[in-house]
């Protein structure tokens, strides 16, 4: 989690300047703001996340510790299938994370109704992301989303624009749900040989076979 500090310096003379620091992991940041009221002359200070919340020293240190026994260290994979006969779609997603230094992976998804097209099953697929990473209690972190949907991504990146007022009702969806739960997100294209993980799982729930797992890693995996 990066973050910037604000804080309000008083110079020998009572001059006041207000200073912001680069954006810095959240862990540096409180160890740098108790080095600045060391020198006594801190007036105020408070630290910003990349989604605009404003958080105290006291209670960023707790989100840390929260944190700390949370999943974090996350990446996503994704995919979405449509079957045009039956205007159904399938989302499959995996999930890496590390939670009380364990890491895990994640296996899931789920097939759905009123499906029109095979890039509106891509944003089912992210959504359905969304929710699973709701369900895990991922909060105020950065995530790394990978998928073979370079629209999804680039739309979802602001790199490039959304015409169709269908797949804009499903980006205002994804990104209000990005902002409740303070994700930082990173969008990485992979290709489709890449995304096989996600896409099976796709493929599988658009035949009826339903998968939800969770699998502890060791080294090796």
């Amino acid at each position: 989690m990066d973050v910037q500090i604000h804080w309000t310096y008083m110079t020998p003379k009572k001059q006041e300047a207000f200073l912001v620091s680069d954006w810095i992991d959240a862990k540096q940041a409180l160890a740098l703001a108790d080095d600045f009221e060391k020198t006594g002359r801190t007036k105020t200070i408070e630290f910003i996340d990349r989604n605009g919340t404003v958080w105290s020293k006291k209670e960023l240190r707790k989100l840390l510790e929260e944190i700390a026994v949370e999943p974090h260290e996350i990446v996503v994979y994704f995919d979405g299938g449509f079957d045009h006969e039956t205007s159904q779609g399938g989302v499959g997603a995996v999930v890496y994370y590390k939670q009380n230094d364990h890491r895990y992976r994640l296996r899931a998804n789920r097939k759905l109704g009123e499906i029109k097209s095979n890039n509106e099953a891509e944003y089912a697929a992210f959504w359905f992301v969304m929710q699973l990473l709701e369900e895990l209690g991922v909060h105020h972190l950065p995530v790394t989303f990978r998928g073979d949907s370079h629209v999804v991504l680039k739309q979802l990146s602001g790199d490039w624009p959304c015409f169709e007022d269908d797949y804009n009702v499903w980006l205002d969806r994804i990104e209000e749900k990005m902002r409740e739960l303070g994700i930082e997100p990173a969008y990485e294209p992979i290709s489709r040989k890449q995304n096989k993980e996600a896409d099976s799982l796709a493929q599988k729930a658009l035949r009826g076979q339903l998968i939800t797992s969770r699998t502890e890693l060791t080294e090796e995996g």
